[in-house]
């Protein structure tokens, strides 16, 4: 399975060369490049990102400091022509630090460190179920229950045939917990349970009684899923 990554980058130069050197990668996927700190984070709370490739010294906010606002944040590593912000970028465990310019050897190195770092994670529970925590308790939530997933706010509403658990979390994080052969995205802040929509009506989906809209975003890739069955 490739890593999925993103480019958060200002410069135009930057970007491109960034563009070139993970294409020659096969096990990137390269998701989208940003401009500015504030656009990834759309993108992050939107859809799981493994790692970014972050440029440090950005217009609004500095990538260092952006990485740390973060509650679930991606695996970073940082991009930046200032060496000197080299200790700052490793105190927030970051992957790697390449100093532009940097030639591809450089850039290969640090994907390797990626590579390694993401073999030594402990891997996601293979059962049909995941954990959840609300109101001092552990919830056992098996996957065929979940009818969808809703984003509000700092929290995440998992809704269930007989009942509603808020937890706080990210969407993104439940989305890595979940398999992706049961669910799909269909808008920023819903995630559905293929087995428990009933039908599409224009730009909205009816999960159990309830009407769900569908994102631009996210509608050729839902239609493309329910097509495959």
């Amino acid at each position: 399975m490739k890593i999925t990554c993103i480019i958060v980058e200002d410069e135009p130069a930057s970007q491109e060369i960034l563009k070139h050197y993970i294409a020659d990668v096969p096990d990137l996927e390269l998701i989208k490049v940003c401009n500015h700190a504030l656009e990834a984070n759309e993108l992050i709370a939107a859809q799981p990102v493994q790692v970014m490739f972050l440029d440090i010294n950005m217009p609004r906010l500095s990538g260092i400091n952006f990485y740390k606002s973060l509650q679930h944040p991606p695996h970073v590593i940082f991009t930046t022509a200032y060496p000197e912000y080299a200790i700052e970028g490793f105190e927030v465990n970051a992957i790697d630090y390449l100093v532009k310019p940097f030639p591809f050897e450089r850039f290969l190195k640090a994907v390797n460190k990626l590579k390694e770092k993401l073999k030594s994670l402990p891997a996601l529970p293979s059962g049909n179920y995941i954990l959840l925590t609300a109101d001092k308790k552990l919830y056992k939530v098996k996957h065929e229950d979940i009818l969808f997933v809703e984003a509000l706010g700092d929290y995440i509403k998992v809704q269930l045939d007989d009942k509603t658990i808020v937890v706080h979390e990210t969407m993104q994080s439940i989305q890595k917990q979940l398999p992706e052969s049961m669910f799909v995205r269909v808008h920023k802040s819903f995630l559905i349970s293929l087995d428990h929509f009933q039908y599409i009506d224009g730009n909205t989906v009816v999960v159990a009684a309830k009407s769900i809209p569908i994102g631009q975003t996210y509608k050729s890739d839902f239609l493309l899923r329910i097509q495959k069955g």
